[in-house]
């Protein structure tokens, strides 16, 4: 099912694993089993190895599509971008899903000490994701 229509529904989406990114990602912790971003009527939660992102829909302000991304600048464990303190979890340079929150989240440090904007995944079905996201942007669940 693509629509999240009712309280509970979970949309789950797995990364898209380049070989290349693979073994740079193994050493961190980062597989299939330990990568995926979930979405429901409530929530957004990405896992990225032993990194994750939780946050509330409604702090999700916009979700597009970006990329093709240097190999050596996204390859292995997530990535912060000194210029934005924007989070990457990647596991292939194609492209992937850029989302904006309107209030930073948590998600490289365990202290919570950095905060980021944005947050960009390498899901396998980033059209998918990217639609879903966008359209959540003028509607408000309860």
């Amino acid at each position: 099912m693509s629509n999240v229509s009712s309280v509970g529904d979970v949309e789950h989406f797995d990364f898209l694993f380049a070989p290349a990114y693979r073994s740079a990602a193994r050493i961190f912790g980062i597989r299939p089993s330990t990568a995926w971003v979930e979405v429901s009527d409530k929530q957004l939660d990405a896992r990225f190895g032993p990194w994750r992102v939780s946050t509330p829909r409604t702090n999700v302000v916009d979700a597009v599509i970006t990329g093709p991304y240097a190999f050596f600048k996204t390859a292995g464990p997530a990535r912060l971008a000194i210029t934005d303190l924007g989070l990457t979890f990647a596991t292939t340079g194609e492209q992937g899903v850029l989302i904006t929150f309107a209030r930073p989240v948590r998600g490289l440090d365990p202290f919570g000490l950095i905060h980021h904007p944005e947050l960009t995944v390498t899901v396998r079905e980033t059209d998918r994701l990217a639609a879903l996201l966008a359209g959540r942007r003028t509607s408000d669940s309860t």
